[in-house]
């Protein structure tokens, strides 16, 4: 790729990346039933805990439930650090609500379903902030896609992960998006051909998940993570989340062409300049969070 590309490649991936912190995303619908299908909280650090709760239908991901999601995903989204995808019940999230597949629903339902789908899993590497899984029980299917769609997942030790749709005549092509981008090539097939579950250890050695923890600690070892995020910059985070995700799909010069001029485009932020005096000066930084240039 010539140098004039990858210059034209910067400057494109610059203009959503530097810019301000105004209205990184906007919200797709406002669910008004919300409430039945998730719970959502806030702390003081700007942690947002988003908790599947629809656990008579195992936590399904109806069309409802994900534009529930994108709405819970999206709002107020400039004021947060973090996101925690939990969920209540025996069951992560059982993918797709099979009922709504039927040809009863017709094509353009079904098409409404899968692009809204994929449109929850795309935002959520898109967000200017990371999004953590933190799973219990069971993800099958788009559950499972949504844990692999996640920046960092962390699973109770009792957890499983399957994309079984073969077993319904359904191919799991959507999950597979996501899981064949987390896991390795033959370990995807292999979970997309026979739907058989893999546990928490297979998901972590084959890189589905960051860390398994014991069931009881799942939910104070994810806000560990949540709360040494707030520790940093939020315009850095935003900055670097942005970058690895855009370097993942260019060549190997390229990244480096592209990684490069960000390093020194961080380097002209506020923040970029108070974290190396801070350290220089040994103490803690102070953040502004702003996407403000001091050269």
């Amino acid at each position: 790729m010539s140098a004039r590309l990858s210059l034209s490649l910067f400057r494109s991936f610059e203009k959503v990346v530097f810019k301000p912190n105004v209205g990184h995303v906007r919200c797709m619908s406002q669910a008004s039933a919300a409430e039945q299908y998730t719970k959502v909280s806030e702390d003081e650090k700007g942690i947002r805990t988003i908790q599947l709760n629809d656990p008579k239908k195992r936590n399904a991901l109806s069309l409802k439930m994900l534009k529930t999601l994108h709405n819970n995903l999206t709002s107020g989204v400039d004021d947060l650090r973090a996101i925690i995808l939990c969920s209540t019940g025996p069951v992560w999230s059982a993918g797709h609500d099979l009922k709504e597949l039927t040809s009863k629903e017709g094509r353009e339902y079904h098409r409404q379903v899968f692009d809204t789908c994929s449109e929850v899993m795309s935002l959520i590497q898109d967000l200017p902030i990371p999004v953590i899984a933190s799973v219990s029980g069971l993800a099958t299917a788009a559950g499972a896609q949504l844990v692999a769609s996640c920046d960092i997942a962390i699973a109770a030790q009792s957890a499983r992960f399957a994309t079984p749709g073969v077993s319904v005549g359904l191919f799991c092509s959507t999950p597979a998006v996501a899981v064949g981008r987390a896991v390795p090539r033959k370990v995807a097939m292999e979970m997309l051909f026979t739907g058989h579950p893999i546990t928490a250890q297979d998901a972590l050695l084959h890189g589905l998940v960051s860390r398994v923890v014991p069931d009881h600690q799942l939910e104070e070892e994810t806000q560990k993570i949540a709360d040494r995020i707030c520790e940093t910059s939020r315009e850095v985070v935003a900055i670097g989340k942005a970058t690895f995700y855009a370097q993942m799909n260019l060549e190997r010069k390229e990244a480096y062409r592209l990684t490069s001029a960000v390093m020194v485009e961080n380097l002209s932020l506020e923040d970029g300049q108070e974290g190396i005096k801070a350290f220089i000066e040994k103490r803690k930084p102070t953040w502004s969070h702003r996407n403000q240039k001091v050269h």
